[in-house]
């Protein structure tokens, strides 16, 4: 009976081929057979591309060192230098430890990261059909066919992957309304690489928009509680040394690694005051969005430290049953484009003012980038330009070692990218307080 339904969906599909291509509402479908395909593409590349030694070992070095029963992370190192990540990385990379014969079974791993791989596809995808914004070819494009993507998943075994699909995981969830499960997953994220930060002040917008100020603080002490307890083993015996060596903000990047800042010279690279800049540029990127393009209420964006209850509606309330059931439908997919939205963004503009991006930083946004490019009105004649700026930013990443021409193309695309997100139409929000989930009552004929 179910392969019955499959083949009716599969012969309808194939009849409306032109519009599973361009419609979101086929974008199920795409994801289901592209995320079959990206299993046979891991396998081959597993098999077939030799893998390439950066960090893995590094990784395995450090973990030992706990496992050896080494508590001051001052002491955890290895060939590539000291342990600079926060404690979650070292528990779930122990895991790996373990499961690898003490890091030693590398096609192992590999077949591992590859599951992790479709992991996050299946939650990356999840997201785009909660939107239903991006048209389903692009997604060939975000699976297929990026080399790079693939190299640092299976072939160079980076711990940037991991913490991306905790995100992912944790915006499903925040999509769900599911708000401290998904603090906890995001604070989670953050303790296997700090990159995820990017994402913080997005979260904190709707966090004070969703629950106001008072509402929002359990939210965050989730998220602090958790670095805390994670944290703790460490914390007892050297905390300056903890927190000096896992959240240092203030890290030195290697010039000949970066793939944005190739055109600068490296005194400049290295320099304090041009660190400074992009600090100011990121926040003032992040107060204007805030204000023009994530703040949807004509009301002052103070308001977000009320209680939601005690704001004025953005719309007035619907009181007929099978309509509020209908704008029931369209607040979850509003909602929902306004919630990726403003975490996509965010995340975008922290990646536009990174003082370096190495090459495996590509995963931090390259997920994003279908939807940062599509959330916007797209003509028929518009589809063009958004994948060759897709294919241009693959060029520059997959460009090695990065050049003067390949880092200002990205600056170009990234700059491309911003202007189309503030002059495009952002999404708003419909109404502070979701209408009910039930569905219509039957009515009389006179109350039709």
């Amino acid at each position: 009976m179910a392969a019955g339904r499959g083949a009716a969906v599969l012969r309808r599909a194939w009849r409306e081929r032109r519009a599973a291509l361009l419609e979101p509402r086929y974008t199920p479908l795409v994801a289901a057979c592209l995320c079959l395909a990206e299993g046979g593409v891991n396998l081959w590349v597993i098999r077939r591309v030799p893998y390439t030694e950066i960090d893995w070992k590094a990784y395995m070095q450090e973990v030992e060192g706990f496992a050896n029963g080494t508590l001051d992370y001052t002491q955890l190192k290895g060939d590539t230098g000291p342990l600079v990540y926060p404690a979650g990385f070292v528990y779930i990379f122990l895991g790996l430890y373990h499961a690898t014969g003490r890091g030693s079974d590398i096609r192992l791993a590999q077949y591992l990261f590859a599951g992790l791989y479709l992991l996050n596809l299946l939650l990356v995808f999840r997201i785009y059909c909660r939107t239903n914004k991006v048209p389903p070819y692009v997604f060939f494009f975000m699976c297929c066919a990026s080399y790079r993507i693939h190299s640092i998943f299976v072939l160079r075994l980076f711990n940037d992957p991991v913490a991306m699909a905790i995100l992912f995981l944790a915006i499903n969830l925040f999509l769900e309304e599911r708000w401290s499960w998904g603090c906890l997953l995001f604070s989670l994220a953050v303790s296997v690489k700090m990159n995820i930060l990017l994402f913080a002040p997005g979260l904190l917008f709707l966090l004070l928009q969703r629950f106001g100020l008072l509402g929002c603080i359990p939210k965050l002490c989730i998220c602090a509680l958790l670095q805390v307890v994670l944290g703790l083993p460490f914390l007892l015996v050297n905390p300056v040394g903890y927190l000096t060596r896992s959240f240092d903000l203030g890290r030195q990047f290697q010039f000949k690694w970066t793939v944005n800042w190739r055109f600068l010279p490296e005194e400049v690279f290295q320099n304090r005051v041009f660190h400074a800049a992009l600090l100011l540029a990121h926040l003032a990127g992040l107060g204007l969005f805030a204000l023009h393009r994530w703040h949807s209420s004509k009301e002052n964006i103070l308001t977000l430290m009320k209680d939601p209850a005690k704001r004025k509606p953005a719309s007035p309330r619907l009181t007929v049953n099978n309509i509020l059931w209908q704008a029931s439908c369209v607040y979850l997919l509003n909602i929902s484009v306004w919630i990726v939205f403003i975490l996509f963004s965010s995340n975008f503009l922290g990646v536009c003012c990174s003082r370096s991006l190495h090459y495996q930083f590509y995963v931090w946004y390259f997920h994003t980038l279908p939807y940062l490019l599509w959330c916007t009105p797209t003509t028929k004649l518009g589809h063009m330009p958004k994948v060759l700026l897709l294919g241009m930013i693959e060029l520059c990443w997959n460009t090695y070692p990065s050049t003067v021409c390949s880092s200002l193309s990205l600056h170009i695309c990234h700059g491309l990218i911003l202007l189309q997100l503030w002059y495009g139409t952002a999404p708003t929000l419909v109404s502070h307080t979701p209408p009910p989930s039930r569905k219509p009552t039957a009515m009389s004929k006179k109350a039709q």
